[in-house]
């Protein structure tokens, strides 16, 4: 399952706060969908302290590298610290 496999190749970032969400129904059919999923991660971790958000999702993408695009069509990332919670 694509979830679970996002989940573990995140979880280096030793998420304090882990929501993923698969919104692919929401967008079936729409134009230049490939087939892959669409998601939604909302993710809390200490190593987001002291980066920016280019940086943050950087961090993201490098790990799911091989997933997008494919089996990952689209993903939406919300990257917080503790601090700024």
């Amino acid at each position: 399952m694509t979830e679970d496999i996002i989940r573990e190749k995140l979880e280096f970032l030793k998420p304090i706060q882990f929501h993923l969400k698969n919104e692919s129904e929401l967008h079936r059919g729409h134009r230049g969908n490939n087939g892959g999923e669409h998601f939604n991660l909302y993710i809390v971790s200490e190593l987001f302290e002291n980066k920016n958000i280019m940086e943050r999702h950087r961090l993201i993408y490098e790990a799911l590298e091989g997933l997008i695009p494919g089996t990952i069509h689209a993903l939406s990332l919300k990257t917080i610290s503790p601090k700024e919670l």
